[in-house]
């Protein structure tokens, strides 16, 4: 009896003391974040919270085309697809560990048949063997818990829970990255339509000032140099306008296997409208830290490695396992559960290394640096986010400048234009000058519609940079 009360003692000091820690408690680690960005001049944004970027964010475009597509690709894109079952891998890996937390019962049973040989060694020289054929039955439940005097089962359960939220971020970032590409390929593919539209006037115009080069050089007016100069122009701008047409190819191409399609199954049709650009609000540079998924992914690495520090210690401290066991054994089926057939065991098994030549020491040191390297790269990718939204504020402004000196080269040219088609119908410029003055005006529009569209594509750079739609859950 005093046995029974000692073990019990033990095992209810061992549930009490279970769960103490004997690794480092987490702290995020800290980053110097600037008060504010370096806007360029005449950058622009609204207020942070007045119109903060939503989970679809693509939505700020308001192309009923984009918005189809990317929801296409929330759907069929297969990266996505692998790291939604990452996150759910991970998830299950927490239903694991957090299994460990709790005792496990299993419940075995068996029934045999045996006959004993009389021919066996004797246990007892003054009492001769005797063969025997006797049944075997048995049941029995069996209870085994790992008392987490050390901490092991919960810096192991801190670890795989800071795995899942890491995982959910890679697929919130994962989700980003899709969808920003899929917005800048279909950008990209917009401003080519404008821009192929464009180079199609110019080489109409091309053509057309060939055909007066032809005629004048018939009439002697012109040399043969004339004639083969505007072959050239005219030769260079269909080589230009392939090219076009190739690069749009490849961009469709692209966004048929983003959506899960295969490339020759797929074709956008044409269409010169572009879509416009949005006012991006940036809000302060702190705001990365609760926006970008990335970030919040490399964060949580640290979590995971400050967890494998706290592991690696409890190699030190002994592991204890209780084994308790109840149960029926009887060689008559029907008198399995008498009184008589009950059995039971309190155990209790304790394990500690004594010496491993370093092995442990040296696991503890691995984990400290691995945890020290992932506070790198944290802080590394914090950089990279801050250096990101600086080029795209830096990018937009540059961009919207080129935009505007581009649009005021475009009034130049329309002005020079009416005075030549004025002079034209008055006799006195040529046919020639007249288209030279439209490829003048058209190559400035060409160049509007460039700088246009990747205003557009820098847009969406931005909103990348600023991590999207996504928040920490606690910001939510």
């Amino acid at each position: 009896m005093k046995l029974q009360l000692s073990s019990f003692a033990l095992l209810a000091f061992m549930l009490g003391v279970a769960g103490c820690a004997a690794g480092p408690q987490y702290e995020k680690p800290a980053i110097d974040m600037p008060v504010a960005w370096k806007p360029e001049e005449s950058w622009s944004e609204s207020h942070p919270r007045d119109g903060d970027i939503k989970g679809q964010w693509w939505e700020i475009f308001d192309d009923p085309k984009l918005n189809a597509l990317e929801q296409q690709l929330l759907i069929q894109n297969l990266s996505l697809r692998a790291a939604e079952a990452h996150l759910m891998q991970a998830r299950a890996q927490v239903t694991i560990a957090t299994s460990s937390l709790f005792p496990s019962l299993k419940l075995g049973a068996g029934a045999s048949r045996l006959k004993s040989s009389a021919n066996r060694p004797l246990a007892n020289y003054s009492t001769p063997n005797v063969s025997t054929v006797q049944n075997d039955f048995n049941l029995n439940f069996n209870v085994q818990y790992e008392a987490d005097v050390f901490g092991r089962v919960h810096d192991v359960l801190q670890g795989v829970q800071a795995s899942a939220e890491q995982a959910k971020a890679d697929f919130e970032n994962m989700r980003l990255l899709m969808t920003a590409e899929l917005a800048t390929d279909y950008l990209t593919i917009r401003e080519l339509d404008a821009e192929i539209s464009v180079v199609d006037q110019g080489i109409e115009l091309q053509k057309h000032a060939l055909k007066f080069v032809v005629s004048r050089h018939d009439s002697g007016a012109a040399s043969g140099l004339d004639v083969a100069r505007q072959q050239t122009q005219l030769e260079e701008n269909l080589a230009q306008q392939e090219l076009l047409r190739k690069q749009r190819h490849e961009f469709e191409h692209a966004l048929a296997t983003l959506m899960g399609i295969p490339a020759p199954r797929f074709t956008l049709e044409l269409s010169h409208h572009l879509p416009l650009i949005p006012v991006i609000p940036v809000g302060v540079p702190s705001n990365v830290l609760e926006r970008r998924p990335d970030i919040a992914s490399a964060e949580r690495a640290v979590a995971v490695a400050n967890a494998q520090v706290g592991i690696a210690k409890t190699a030190f401290f002994p592991t204890i396992l209780l084994s308790p066991t109840v149960g029926w054994d009887s060689n008559r089926l029907a008198a399995l559960f008498d009184a008589p057939s009950v059995l039971w065991s309190l155990g209790t098994s304790v394990t500690q290394t004594i010496f491993d030549w370093g092995k442990n020491q040296a696991n503890v040191d691995s984990a400290r640096l691995g945890y020290e390297a992932t506070v790198a790269t944290y802080k590394q990718t914090v950089l990279i986010a801050m250096q990101e939204v600086e080029n795209g504020i830096t990018g937009l402004s540059t961009l919207a400048r080129a935009h505007h000196d581009t649009e005021a080269a475009i009034k130049s040219a329309q002005h020079l234009l009416n005075l030549v088609n004025a002079r034209y119908e008055g006799g006195i410029a040529t046919d020639l000058e007249r288209i030279t003055a439209q490829q003048e005006l058209l190559s400035n529009q060409r160049q509007a519609v460039q700088l246009y569209g990747q205003q557009t594509v820098m847009s969406v750079y931005l909103v990348k940079a600023l991590g999207g739609g996504w928040q920490t859950q606690a910001n939510k």
